[in-house]
């Protein structure tokens, strides 16, 4: 399993709230939202970033807008792999609430 940070977690969770709708601000603002403090594109794209050169992520580009200025958005969604890592780091995280919540320290 490739490690991932918190950060990005949250990020491929939202990648995969979105819906296939997932491009940079729409990315960002539902993580604004959802975590109640203002994130920065920078706090997004760097995630993004190393998401997709370790292949947990992968991007296309999305048709171009007259609202863009002609330009396409970069449109993620998660890979295999990527959706196993989430699911791999619930279980885990499952795990150690349960281990609290019975008493185990």
């Amino acid at each position: 399993m490739k490690p991932i940070t918190r950060k990005e977690e949250l990020v491929m969770l939202t990648i995969l709230n979105l819906e296939g709708k997932a491009y940079l601000i729409a990315i960002q603002g539902h993580l604004s939202r959802v975590t109640g403090r203002a994130e920065s594109l920078t706090s997004v794209h760097l995630p993004l970033s190393r998401l997709e050169k370790s292949g947990l992520i992968v991007s296309q580009l999305g048709g171009a807008t007259a609202v863009r200025g002609g330009r396409r958005k970069k449109i993620y969604r998660l890979t295999k792999e990527g959706l196993e890592a989430l699911n791999a780091y619930k279980r885990i995280s499952d795990d150690l609430w349960d281990g609290l919540i019975n008493g185990v320290t």
